[in-house]
């Protein structure tokens, strides 16, 4: 349970992080173009993420059982490829496109529509399991969503607000895409997504004309990118790898309420009464999850495999090395087949069918 917790939070916390990123975004589009804002903020992500690694790789002590590598392996590229195509580059600039017509305010809401689109790929593609209770709180979310973005007066959803809900269907795969590879070091996936996306948009922006920025603009747009799209992904990767794909999206459904919370605070006004309803609905959506309780008799199979792990229920085994007792740690280790009774989520360890 504790564990659990501590996944919650995690993807709780990537998800203030992102939200945050949303108004800023939104005032940077006054000087920069979408694509510019959205390359900066990646690789302001990627360089940040690469100074870690660095950092982390030159105070790390040799020890026993620690992975010496965070290679991806080469049959599971083409998942992080696709993920980094959908949400590396395709989301961000549907992102500014959307925001460049819509109140911040307004998209940011519209962000919880993310955690929707990741669920139903999850459900529909990937089979990952479904509760009632998760099943009406996307209900709630989708209906907050639609409630949000039409606008009667302008002939239904406004052209901003399809951008933005683009923009999280391409997340959703994203997210989807890389529940495939979260077993890998989460530092090296959000560096090397942050890397690739940062230069393909800014390259992008160059091509169509924009000019570089200047450099204190640039700082202060890399800083931000590094904190809501590369801190927040490395959480997001973490809490993946133990909540499954749709949990995790729908904790990461919190992130606009900050991203509202900014947004009123940058440009005061009165939202109408929709947006009220709207924000009430999407809130519902996001209890319900948050709520949520899944305890069922299942089997796990025999399985080999390295990841980070602490020595609970499911890693019960001896080492053939030296262990310091240190916790967490990296090594192979083996799953013996076992049958038992707890509360989950569908984790790295429970991707079982029902």
């Amino acid at each position: 349970m504790k564990a659990r917790h501590s996944a919650a939070f995690t993807a709780i916390l990537a998800a203030v992080l992102f939200g945050a990123t949303t108004p800023f975004a939104k005032a940077l589009l006054g000087a920069l173009s979408p694509f510019m804002v959205a390359g900066l903020f990646y690789l302001g992500s990627g360089c940040g993420l690469a100074v870690g690694m660095l950092i982390r790789h030159v105070r790390r002590k040799p020890g026993a059982g620690e992975q010496s590598g965070h290679a991806i392996p080469l049959a599971e590229m083409p998942w992080l490829i696709g993920a980094i195509a959908a949400g590396g580059v395709a989301g961000p600039a549907l992102l500014m496109f959307g925001l460049d017509a819509t109140p911040a305010a307004t998209a940011s809401l519209l962000l919880n529509l993310e955690g929707v689109f990741t669920a139903l790929i999850a459900w529909v593609v990937f089979r990952e399991n479904v509760d009632v209770q998760v099943f009406l709180g996307m209900l709630a979310i989708v209906a907050g969503g639609v409630l949000l973005s039409w606008q009667p007066g302008e002939g239904g959803m406004g052209k901003g607000a399809a951008f933005v809900a683009l923009a999280c269907l391409c997340w959703a795969i994203d997210n989807n895409l890389t529940r495939k590879v979260s077993i890998n070091d989460a530092m090296t996936i959000a560096c090397v997504k942050g890397l690739v996306a940062g230069v393909v948009n800014t390259g992008i922006a160059l091509w169509l004309g924009a000019r570089a920025p200047a450099a204190g603009l640039a700082a202060a747009s890399m800083v931000a990118g590094l904190a809501g799209y590369g801190v927040s992904l490395v959480l997001f990767v973490v809490a993946l790898r133990h909540l499954g794909t749709a949990r995790t999206g729908a904790y990461f459904s919190v992130a606009p309420l900050f991203g509202v919370a900014i947004s009123l605070a940058l440009w005061p006004e009165q939202p109408p009464l929709s947006f009220w309803f709207a924000a009430a609905l999407m809130a519902l959506g996001v209890w319900l999850h948050l709520r949520e309780r899944h305890v069922h008799e299942h089997t796990h199979e025999a399985l080999d495999h390295t990841h980070r792990h602490r020595h609970d229920e499911h890693h019960q085994h001896a080492h053939d090395f030296d262990w310091d007792g240190a916790e967490p740690h990296v090594h192979p280790h083996h799953h013996a087949r076992i049958t038992h009774t707890h509360a989950h989520f569908p984790d790295v360890h429970h991707r079982h069918t029902h």
